[in-house]
C-alpha cells in the first residue's frame, strides 16, 4: 500500500499536516508556539477546525490502512460518514481525503476519484494546501484512468492557485497530459522546461523525457529535431536500440555517413545482433561501395548462424561478392540460389557471372536453365541477355552455328535485336574466316 500511496506524497503531507494542526487546535494545553505554527498554516481563508472525536477515529482508520487492514479502515469511515450532517466543511472534507487514499490502495481508482472530487467540493472549507494536493491528485488519477481532458482540467486549476514555480517533475505530468491529449506543441514546451530546469540544478535529463520529447519531435514532424534527441539518447544512456534508431534517423535526414558510422560503431560494441540488423548494415555497407565488408560481415553471420541462409541474405551476399570481385565466391552463392528459386533470374546472374571469368560451357548451361525457368517468373528481362550470352559463349567454343541460332532468337526481342543483329554479322564474317583458315590448313596438309 504504502507504493501506491505515494502517488500522493504531496495530498499525504497535506493530510498529515491538517491533521496535526487540528489536534493541537483540539488540545486547549497546546503550547503557544504550536497555536501560532497552525495560525500561519492557513493565512489564506479560515477553515472550520477539526474536532478531537473525528480526528480520533480518522487516525484510528489510517493506523488499520497502514497495517493493511483496508476494510476495517473503510468500516471506521463509514461510521464517521453516517454522522455527515453533524461535520464540518473541513471535517467531510478530510473524511473523503482519507477515503480517496484508501480506495486507490485497493485499486479503486474510480471511487478514489469520487472521494477526491468530494473534498474539493466546497473549496472555502478546506485550506489552500489540501485544496492544491487533491487537484493535483485529480490530474494524476484522471490520466491513469485515460481521460486526458479532465487530467488537463484538473491540472489547469490546480496550476491557478498553486504559487510555487514548477518542478521538472510536474512540468512533465503537464507535458505527458498535453501528449496524450495530442496537444504536442504544449507538451514540448512542458518538456523543454522539465529539461532546462534539471539541467540549471547541474542534472541530465530523465530518459523518460528525452523519450516524450522524442515522440513529440515525430508527432509534429520534425526529423532534424528527432535525431537530435537520439543524438542525447545515445550520449547519455548508451542503450543498443538508441544506437540503431540514431542510424535510422541518419538514413531518414540523408546523413548516410554518419548512419553508416554509427551503424558500425554499434557492431563494434556488439549491440547488432538480430538478423534485419546485419543485413540492414550489410545493405549500408553495398550502398556506400563497401561491398567486401559487406560479404565478410553476411559470410560471417550466415556461419555462426545469426542469418538464415535463405534467398534474401544470399542474394545480398551474392552481390557483394560480385561487388568485391569474387567471383568464385559468388558463383559458389549463386549456385546455392538456383536451387532455391523457381524462378530464373539467379541462373541469369550465374551465365552471366560465368560469362564475365570465361567459363563458356558454364555459361551455356547456366544460361539454358535460366530460359527454361523463365516461364515460372512474372518479369523475364533478363531472356535477351541469355540468349546473347548463349550466342557469345558459343563464338567463343567455335560452335559457329549454335552462336547464329541464340542471336537469331535473340532478335525476336526488340529491347536487344539490334545488338543481336550485330553480333550475328559478326559471327558469319568470322565464321567465313575461320573456314576460310580451316581451308588452308587443310590443304597444306595435303
Amino acid at each position: 500500500m504504502s507504493m501506491k500511496i505515494s502517488l500522493f506524497l504531496v495530498s499525504a503531507i497535506g493530510v498529515m499536516a491538517s491533521l496535526s494542526s487540528t489536534q493541537v487546535i483540539a488540545n486547549e494545553n497546546s503550547s503557544a508556539s504550536t497555536k501560532q505554527e497552525f495560525k500561519s498554516y492557513r493565512t489564506v481563508k479560515k477553515v472550520p477546525a477539526m474536532r478531537n472525536r473525528v480526528y480520533t477515529q480518522l487516525a484510528r482508520a489510517q493506523k488499520l490502512a497502514d497495517e493493511g487492514d483496508l476494510p476495517g479502515g473503510l468500516a471506521v469511515l463509514a461510521e464517521v460518514e453516517e454522522r455527515l450532517d453533524s461535520l464540518n466543511g473541513y471535517e467531510q472534507a478530510m473524511l473523503y481525503n482519507f477515503y480517496s487514499f484508501i480506495h486507490y490502495a485497493n485499486d479503486d481508482v474510480d471511487n478514489a476519484i469520487l472521494s477526491f472530487t468530494k473534498v474539493i467540493s466546497d473549496e472555502s472549507s478546506i485550506p489552500d494546501s489540501l485544496l492544491i494536493s487533491t487537484r493535483y491528485s485529480l490530474a494524476q488519477l484522471s490520466m491513469q484512468k485515460q481521460d486526458y481532458a479532465l487530467a488537463l482540467t484538473h491540472l489547469k486549476a490546480w496550476k491557478e492557485i498553486n504559487s510555487k514555480p514548477l518542478t521538472s517533475g510536474q512540468e512533465m505530468l503537464f507535458a505527458q497530459i498535453y501528449y496524450q491529449d495530442k496537444q504536442f506543441v504544449d507538451s514540448l514546451m512542458h518538456i523543454e522546461n522539465a529539461i532546462n530546469a534539471s539541467t540549471a540544478d547541474n542534472k541530465i535529463p530523465k530518459e523518460n523525457w528525452l523519450v516524450l520529447k522524442r515522440a513529440t519531435h515525430y508527432e509534429l514532424n520534425q526529423p532534424e529535431q528527432v535525431t537530435q534527441v537520439m543524438e542525447q539518447l545515445v550520449r547519455l544512456y548508451s542503450k543498443p536500440q538508441y544506437w540503431l534508431q540514431l542510424a535510422g534517423m541518419y538514413g531518414e535526414i540523408g546523413e548516410e555517413q554518419k548512419q553508416i558510422a554509427v551503424m558500425e560503431a554499434a557492431y563494434q560494441a556488439g549491440y547488432i545482433t538480430k538478423s534485419s540488423e546485419i543485413m540492414t548494415l550489410a545493405q549500408l555497407y553495398q550502398f556506400h561501395g563497401a561491398p567486401f565488408k559487406a560479404a565478410k560481415l553476411l559470410n560471417d553471420a550466415i556461419e555462426n548462424g545469426s542469418v538464415v541462409a535463405q534467398e534474401k541474405s544470399l542474394d545480398l551476399l551474392s552481390r557483394a561478392y560480385l561487388g568485391a570481385k569474387e567471383s568464385d565466391k559468388a558463383i559458389k552463392t549463386l549456385q546455392q540460389l538456383t536451387e532455391l528459386a523457381d524462378g530464373g533470374k539467379y541462373d541469369a546472374l550465374l551465365a552471366q557471372t560465368y560469362l564475365n571469368t570465361e567459363q563458356w560451357q558454364e555459361v551455356i548451361s547456366a544460361a539454358d536453365q535460366a530460359i527454361k525457368k523463365s516461364k515460372n517468373d512474372k518479369v523475364t528481362a533478363y531472356l535477351g541477355n541469355m540468349y546473347l550470352a548463349k550466342g557469345m559463349a558459343n563464338f567463343n567454343l567455335k560452335e559457329f552455328d549454335s552462336a547464329l541460332e541464340a542471336f537469331t532468337l535473340a532478335q525476336e526481342l526488340p529491347k536487344i535485336k539490334k545488338t543481336a543483329i550485330q553480333w550475328a554479322k559478326y559471327v558469319e564474317r568470322e565464321q567465313e574466316v575461320f573456314e576460310r583458315q580451316q581451308e588452308v590448313r587443310l590443304a597444306m596438309l595435303n
